[in-house]
């Protein structure tokens, strides 16, 4: 193999180019990843050159057989890149020449390096977005059957971090499957936009050769083709929309994340963690700590930056290509890849905890969570609910003062609050009244519950 490398553009130049300079430039430490996609782009280029003539077809043959060659050799680490190749395309068009020859740099007719990468990436996309559904449906699945499992199960619900109401475990976990629900209905969304090939479009402007676009679509599985070869080449806004899309499934795996790690913590005691998604510390042998839900709790703020890296890099670049866009590889790679592997192992990790039910029955039992039961006892009783929520305040008040839950308070006290108190109030202070009561849609009743679960595993097929 041929140790001089060859610069695909370099063909006006006089003097060589500064070697600190294309280190500099290099992106092949990057790039490299998606040799794979730049082989099949190149086979499908190479492919419909010999179809329509414009190169022979014993020659698109031979250029097609070693792409093939290379692709092994990458996979098998014989062909390794080296930072004077510049970019992956160069790796692989160099030692295509140095297979077959001359008629190697017949592969590059009427394609640019534009249009090229523009086309790896999409097909590197349509990989990403697809394991991340598969990653995002297992957790779907994990999500309705800890629904099922817990639907009778009772805990409370929180508003600013306060004991709020008292409510089934099962409608918790559906609402992250509605978060997450959500979230794959955004990556089918994108994946229509990303399903769009931009080869043949060339450097910005289209190429004087009869290329055939459709042909090149058709044979790498592409449903469209670009209508604009400026823009073909020369936007980024489907890797923002990606990034975006891992920065919101993030957030949601963060949230989640924030709600095991206080949950299992002694303080709260409300759910374990399996040993097998633990960590302990080197110094305090009593420690049990979720170092995996903490740590996918900080990688979100990676897949923020990576969005705010590709929205600078973006912002004020003129039509049509620059070289700035050879910096979207990190912040795509690394979103897609970080994406992937939380969701994944976050689903492991929720597999293995489990809520401790006698515990959270005896706090739900006599909480003030269930203030709110009284608060419609009495709208129920014809008073208007903020005289309601009054009255129901300063229950809560003597509650508190005389140490007396809610559900003890005798009849004859609560009268002295209002007169239209009587023994029904005490079928209403139970846990299980409280949220068999709810009438609304999409309640936290035990029926609704039952009814979400039902339309879940109908959306999961």
């Amino acid at each position: 193999m041929s140790n001089k490398k060859e610069l695909l553009w370099a063909s006006r130049f006089n003097e060589p180019f500064d070697r600190d300079a294309l280190k500099f430039s290099s992106s092949v430490h990057v790039d490299g990843k998606l040799f794979r996609e730049d082989i099949r782009g190149s086979i499908a280029h190479a492919t419909m050159l010999g179809e329509e003539g414009i190169i022979g077809e014993e020659e698109a043959r031979a250029i097609c057989t070693g792409l093939k060659e290379i692709e092994r050799e990458l996979e098998e680490g014989s062909l390794v890149p080296h930072w004077e190749d510049e970019d992956i395309h160069t790796v692989i068009e160099n030692r295509l020449k140095e297979k077959i020859g001359a008629v190697a740099g017949k592969l590059h007719s009427g394609r640019s390096r534009n249009d090229q990468v523009a086309t790896d990436t999409r097909l590197y996309m349509r990989e990403r977005i697809d394991e991340l559904q598969v990653a995002l449906n297992d957790l779907l699945e994990t999500l309705v059957e800890k629904a099922e499992t817990y639907k009778d199960s009772i805990i409370f619900g929180y508003t600013h971090l306060q004991r709020a109401q008292p409510i089934s475990a099962g409608h918790y976990y559906l609402a992250y499957f509605n978060m997450f629900d959500r979230d794959t209905d955004r990556l089918l969304d994108l994946s229509m936009r990303v399903d769009v090939s931009p080869l043949g479009a060339a450097a910005f402007s289209g190429s004087t050769l009869p290329l055939n676009v459709e042909r090149t679509a058709e044979l790498l599985g592409f449903t469209e083709i670009f209508s604009n070869s400026i823009d073909a080449v020369s936007d980024r806004d489907i890797l923002i929309e990606f990034i975006s899309c891992c920065s919101i499934i993030m957030m949601h795996l963060s949230r989640f994340s924030e709600d095991i790690i206080l949950w299992s913590s002694y303080e709260f005691g409300y759910l374990e963690i399996s040993d097998a998604f633990s960590t302990g510390s080197s110094i305090m042998p009593q420690k049990k700590n979720a170092d995996i839900a903490e740590l996918i709790r900080g990688k979100t703020g990676r897949v923020y930056g990576d969005l705010m890296a590709m929205l600078t890099i973006m912002k004020g670049l003129p039509l049509s290509y620059n070289r700035d866009m050879q910096e979207d590889k990190p912040p795509l790679f690394d979103s897609a890849e970080t994406a992937i592997s939380c969701v994944t192992l976050f689903n492991r990790m929720l597999q293995h905890t489990r809520l401790k039910e006698e515990r959270l029955g005896e706090l739900t039992k006599k909480d003030l969570s269930l203030a709110t039961e009284i608060a419609e006892y009495l709208v129920r009783k014809d008073v208007p609910f903020r005289d309601a929520h009054r009255i129901t305040g300063k229950i809560v008040s003597w509650s508190i003062e005389n140490r007396t839950p809610l559900p003890d308070i005798p009849l004859k006290r609560f009268r002295e609050f209002s007169e239209v108190f009587d023994e029904g109030i005490f079928a209403a202070l139970t846990p299980e009244a409280s949220i068999t009561s709810k009438k609304s849609h999409g309640s936290c009743s035990f029926e609704s519950v039952e009814r979400q679960i039902r339309e879940a595993r109908e959306l999961l097929g």
